[in-house]
């Protein structure tokens, strides 16, 4: 059952699975171009950021595969859910992560979606995907962090 987020939560989002699957080498906070159906959907809690992925393409950075479903009381002009979404970054910063992810194979994957002084924002980072002995090394420590947790706990 999942929990129902506070209204006026500032994470819109959170992409867990990311952080499973890719070593976080270095993150990045992006702004992100919306339409006025989209920002009430995400004030309603509607976003995901499973599969979604960041990419360049004439010089600017789009987030694909990002999910923000339709606003329920939108009427024909809804949007997309499942529309390519223009970031705002300055344009070193988009050539310097574009160098990163060439030069050295890297993934650029959005980590969260939050509310920041009443704008929407994006937690990139700038990730190396895992190999399963590495996942399988991630989630026994996890494991044994709750363990022993629970130990100091009694």
């Amino acid at each position: 059952m999942a929990k129902k987020k506070a209204a006026n939560s500032p994470v819109i989002s959170d992409n867990r699975r990311a952080r499973f699957d890719y070593e976080v080498l270095e993150k990045i906070e992006a702004g992100i171009m919306l339409t006025g159906t989209e920002v009430k959907a995400l004030r309603e809690g509607q976003g995901q950021l499973t599969d979604a992925y960041a990419t360049f393409k004439d010089g600017e950075m789009w987030l694909l595969n990002a999910h923000i479903a339709e606003y329920s009381h939108g009427n024909q002009l809804n949007h997309d859910p499942r529309r390519t979404r223009k970031l705002l970054l300055h344009k070193n910063e988009i050539m310097q992560l574009k160098v990163q992810r060439e030069k050295e194979q890297l993934t650029i994957v959005p980590l969260r979606l939050y509310w920041a002084k009443g704008k929407v924002k994006v937690e990139l980072a700038v990730a190396r995907g895992k190999k399963l002995h590495d996942k399988r090394q991630t989630s026994k420590d996890r494991d044994w962090q709750r363990q022993k947790a629970r130990i100091l706990r009694s």
